[in-house]
């Protein structure tokens, strides 16, 4: 199952582009993929709920409109945990895409960490301008810590502002901490490519069950290894914080 997030609010032509990659990606799903459609914007809205019918998927990602608010950082928690719940309560294997052109200045809440006392030159928010956008990651990733379910993100647009730049990190970090991936397009071009690559790392991507020692702590700490012969490549969450704690 994929829970697809749109978090789409400026140039139409990447939008489209994405919009069509997308619609080309789930039309080739195996038959026992689902998908349900999510909307970031003015708060967390599902779109349609978790399907195997394409068409009906397809139509609502082509109606969506591209405008509002940047809401990517505001609902990864609430979506989540939501995915989480999905996970636990059956026998499926749930990732989350989010498909998003935030710029970090399209918040609601402004995360550009103003100068405090501009007459101070030893003022702290000079020189760290990203601190408030590296606190809310350091803050989702406690909030997800406990739930299973892998981050994707494709962003359709990479900026190379200071701001735009610690934003992106802050992604990277937040899906790498899920054994996801985050892809950065730096043109329109690049988007069907970056897009189909997300679905095939969604499609690779499996789940293990493992029993815990009565006495472990409420934190866990994971380490997989490959055979030294090995060629493949794994990714994994390296931590957890168990539910029951």
């Amino acid at each position: 199952m994929i829970l697809l997030v749109l978090d789409l609010t400026s140039d139409i032509s990447l939008v489209d582009a994405a919009k069509r990659a997308l619609t080309t990606q789930i039309s080739e799903l195996p038959q026992n993929a689902w998908v349900g459609l999510l909307h970031a914007q003015d708060g967390l809205s599902v779109i349609a709920d978790p399907t195997p019918d394409r068409k009906r998927i397809n139509e609502a990602i082509q109606s969506l409109p591209a405008t509002g608010k940047a809401g990517l950082l505001d609902t990864i928690a609430p979506v989540a945990g939501l995915a989480d719940k999905i996970l636990r309560g059956s026998k499926v294997r749930v990732a989350i895409l989010y498909v998003t052109d935030s710029d970090i200045a399209n918040y609601r809440q402004d995360y550009t960490n103003p100068v405090i006392n501009s007459s101070d030159p030893h003022d702290l928010s000079r020189r760290f301008p990203e601190a408030l956008i590296q606190e809310k990651i350091a803050a989702l990733q406690i909030r997800i810590e406990s739930d299973e379910a892998p981050l994707f993100i494709t962003h359709l647009r990479y900026r190379s502002s200071r701001m735009n730049q610690a934003y992106q990190n802050g992604l990277k970090i937040l899906s790498e901490f899920t054994a996801g991936y985050s892809w950065f397009c730096h043109s329109e071009a690049e988007i069907p490519d970056v897009i189909q690559r997300e679905f095939a790392y969604i499609r690779s991507s499996w789940f293990v069950t493992i029993d815990l020692p009565k006495h472990v702590g409420s934190h866990v700490q994971v380490r997989l290894r490959l055979p030294e012969q090995s060629q493949a490549h794994i990714a994994y969450r390296a931590r957890l914080r168990s539910k029951t704690k």
